[in-house]
């Protein structure tokens, strides 16, 4: 069998597992890493882009800032306790939702998140390939087919290499865009109508703090992907504490200074403004700022053909048992990573339009279910689950359950009079207060309340009991299945 040291010492090679439990023996890496990867995860930019909302709607920059700050405390504290699942579980964030929505049911939120990943690659890789065209001058469809390219090897070479690239990306970010973000701050000239405090007006208020609480949600099917190889032991409140402050001050960095940029520079698209804001501190230097978020973008990408893969691969296990393997990761990548190109290509010109329209779309989707299965795992279950019955068909958590695809049910009829997408659906309430969006501020609670109350004559004996005897199997089965593992 292989022994924890040779097991640790191959976490350099090219990925193996996918949905798979991770065995014990095989865990590893520092908790602070949660810092730096969802750091770069959202300091990239695409995250610039939902700056420009507030501005475009005619806020202040001081009200937009508010807005900011407030929807980023919100979003990402549910956000961050996902990270928890992941060395507490040893397995992917979706697959994780079979617990509360049974084998089958689960299905429904796994959709949902392959959805998630494809689309919001086909906002990074326009963004990333417009960017590195700009540099370049090479024409955007080969710009983008590179940019995909390259975040497909990232992906395919997994876990630890994620986290590698995101480390370092990270403290080339700090310094190049530290200086960026100084130079902009103190070079810039700011118009007189922002650089006063403003009047507050309450629904561009309101639909800035919803699109910056949405975008932070909406990361919630990602995280525990990314700490699932963590050792046990890993305390929770480091683990959510890393993550939330690395998510939350990452996006804040660039959504703030996508407003700032914008007040600056209104006629500025999202790359424009990078090269516009950096060239004040001398020409040539937002070249060089554009050229480092590059790295950015890649990763970012990767990250969503990664949890994409993983999302779909919970799905197709439904039908079909996926054995660990290199060969099931590069078809699975593979796809999503077709479908997020693809899709780049044909994303129309009113970006911001269709941005914050699927922001809202994902927002609605997701709110229900973050709820129901954070309120399972720290409430109900309190952490404790017979994770080798998860991939059991007919195992203890059923191929359906009526208590968590109720709650999530209950939850997302509550928002709907709260909905506000333009030219598409307003809700009533959302209507009445101008079309401002406050639906995630009603469907968490809703949510979360119900499935509470759905779940407290649930009898766990046999769970927990199940849980202790499988241990031993569940270990095996993993360590057996990486010394089966070709050498990569």
């Amino acid at each position: 069998m292989t022994t924890a040291a040779e097991t640790k010492s191959t976490t350099g090679a090219i990925e193996f597992h996918h949905i798979d439990y991770i065995p014990k023996a095989e865990r590893h890496g520092k908790v602070r890493d949660q810092f730096t990867l969802w750091f770069l995860a959202n300091a990239e930019l695409a995250t610039l882009a939902v700056g420009f909302i507030g501005i475009s709607l005619g806020l202040s920059l001081f009200w937009t800032l508010v807005a900011i700050v407030l929807g980023e405390v919100f979003g990402t504290f549910f956000m961050a306790f996902h990270a928890v699942q992941g060395p507490r579980m040893g397995i992917p964030q979706m697959l994780q939702s079979r617990p509360q929505f049974g084998f089958l049911g689960a299905l429904l939120p796994q959709a949902i998140a392959v959805f998630l990943f494809v689309g919001f690659n086909v906002f990074n890789t326009i963004i990333g390939g417009t960017a590195l065209a700009t540099l370049t001058g090479l024409d955007l469809p080969i710009a983008v087919t590179i940019m995909a390219v390259v975040a497909f090897g990232l992906t395919m070479l997994g876990y630890d290499w994620i986290h590698f690239v995101q480390k370092w990306g990270t403290y080339i970010f700090l310094i190049v865009f530290g200086i960026f973000t100084v130079s902009v701050l103190f070079l810039g000239d700011l118009p007189a109508e922002h650089a006063q405090m403003g009047d507050f007006q309450a629904t561009p208020f309101l639909v800035v703090l919803g699109a910056v609480a949405a975008y932070q949600v909406s990361q919630a099917p990602y995280v525990s992907d990314y700490s699932r190889y963590l050792e046990p032991g890993s305390t929770s409140r480091a683990t959510f504490l890393w993550t939330y402050w690395g998510s939350m001050l990452g996006s804040f960095w660039m959504i703030a200074l996508g407003a700032l940029l914008l007040a600056m520079f209104p006629a500025a698209q999202t790359v424009d403004s990078i090269v516009s804001g950096g060239d004040l501190l001398f020409p040539g230097f937002g070249t060089i700022a554009l050229a480092s978020a590059l790295i950015g973008m890649v990763t970012v990408i990767a990250l969503n053909m990664y949890s994409g893969s993983l999302s779909g691969l919970a799905a197709i296990d439904v039908v079909q048992t996926m054995k660990p393997g290199r060969g099931v990761r590069f078809a699975a990548v593979a796809i999503i990573a077709v479908l997020g190109t693809a899709g780049s290509l044909l994303l129309p010109e009113d970006f911001l339009g269709s941005y914050g329209a699927f922001l809202a779309l994902i927002l609605y989707a997701l709110t229900p279910w973050t709820a129901v299965n954070l309120v399972d795992f720290y409430l109900v279950r309190k952490g404790n689950y017979a994770i080798l019955e998860i991939f059991k068909p007919k195992g203890i958590y059923g191929s359906w359950n009526g208590r968590g695809l109720a709650a999530y049910f209950i939850g997302l009829l509550s928002m709907v009079p709260f909905f506000s997408i333009s030219a598409i659906f307003v809700g009533p309430v959302a209507d009445s207060l101008g079309g401002a969006d406050i639906a995630v501020f009603v469907g968490l609670p809703v949510s979360a309340l119900a499935y509470w109350i759905l779940t407290r004559n649930l009898d766990m004996t046999e769970e927990q009991r199940l849980a202790a005897a499988e241990a031993g199997e569940l270990e095996a089965a993993g360590e057996e299945a990486m010394h089966e593992a070709p050498a990569s």
